[in-house]
């Protein structure tokens, strides 16, 4: 099987599924732009044109009514939002309409909407340019929240969220775009909520997402040397939250890690604390650790950046504590 990168897996999932479906198409600020972008919409707009690739007004909340609207008239729009900072300008569509007209329609009417939600952390971007809000997403009924680690997951998950009749919120992160792996050429689907052990173990349970879950592999690959078996599993998906992997685990291991890309206060760390620690509780040798982002916006400093955002180092530092 051939190796491409993270970012390339998410264009070749969109260009598949236009090519295969009239009513994909894409809507977004800067989609044809590599600086807003990367390279994840390359060539779409020269192979399916200005109808179907549309470089959108920058008002987040217009074109996420629009998306919404196409969406429950039998369209399946794929909505980028750039920075996932901005997504907080359409909320009120993202959170009282989008999340909401499959309930309150009976049924009856369904919003096959993907909002694509690029995290920009890192090169000194700052507070309002680098913010993972997957728990603000994650916190309301109706959403579907989904975080590839991996460009195999980038393009599965990104297909099964244009195949999903409701809404989803498919959140990639830039530091990953880079990331090479084995991705199959046709169209495939990774199931939504469902998890993944990306290395199996027996003395302890680290639960990552997206950056995360590469720091996390490298941080195995140290504690292996030091004969400490730990078992990595991949969230993949944040909502709906694959609950049964990660307590199997902990049932084995006694130990939990979590490390989570996010803020830590009320954050994912914390639903996923809450759960293990509601059913597991005898299970559990000693208190669940958590590596997230501090209480405090991201700095615009390349020097406070390197202690701001988590990375193997503390994964790492948070095992051994816990060994």
């Amino acid at each position: 099987m051939r190796k491409i990168t993270y970012a390339k897996a998410i264009k070749e999932a969109m260009e598949q599924m236009m090519k295969r479906d009239k009513r994909v198409f894409l809507i977004g600020q800067g989609v044809t732009s590599p600086w807003y972008v990367g390279n994840t919409c390359e060539g779409l707009f020269e192979k399916f044109g200005e109808k179907r690739v549309i470089d959108a007004p920058v008002s987040e909340a217009a074109i996420t009514g629009v998306a919404i609207g196409a969406a429950m008239t039998g369209m399946r729009p794929i909505l980028v939002h750039p920075r996932m900072d901005f997504m907080l300008l359409a909320m009120d569509q993202i959170i009282n309409q989008a999340a909401n007209w499959y309930y309150m329609f009976g049924g009856k009417v369904n919003v096959p909407l993907v909002v694509r939600g690029i995290i920009n952390r890192g090169e000194e971007q700052a507070a309002q340019h680098s913010q993972a809000l997957q728990a603000m997403f994650a916190h309301t009924p109706g959403l579907k929240v989904v975080m590839p680690a991996t460009p195999y997951d980038a393009k599965g998950l990104l297909i099964s969220a244009i195949l999903d009749p409701n809404p989803v919120i498919y959140i990639d992160d830039r530091w990953l775009y880079d990331e090479e792996g084995e991705v199959p050429k046709g169209v495939y689907s990774v199931p939504i909520g469902k998890g993944i052990i990306r290395k199996r173990g027996k003395d302890i349970t680290i639960v990552a997402a997206s950056y995360l879950v590469p720091a996390a592999m490298k941080a195995g690959e140290i504690f292996k040397k030091e004969k400490v078996d730990v078992e990595i599993i991949d969230l993949r998906t944040v909502k709906p939250l694959d609950d049964k992997i990660i307590f199997d685990s902990v049932k084995k291991t006694g130990r939990l890690v979590i490390a989570d890309v996010g803020w830590q206060s009320f954050g994912v760390s914390a639903e996923i604390s809450s759960r293990v620690s509601e059913k597991l509780l005898k299970n559990l040798k000693v208190p669940i650790k958590r590596v997230a982002l501090p209480d405090a916006p991201a700095p615009a400093s390349s020097a406070l950046e390197k202690f701001y955002y988590p990375n193997e180092k503390d994964i790492i530092k948070a095992v051994k504590e816990i060994i």
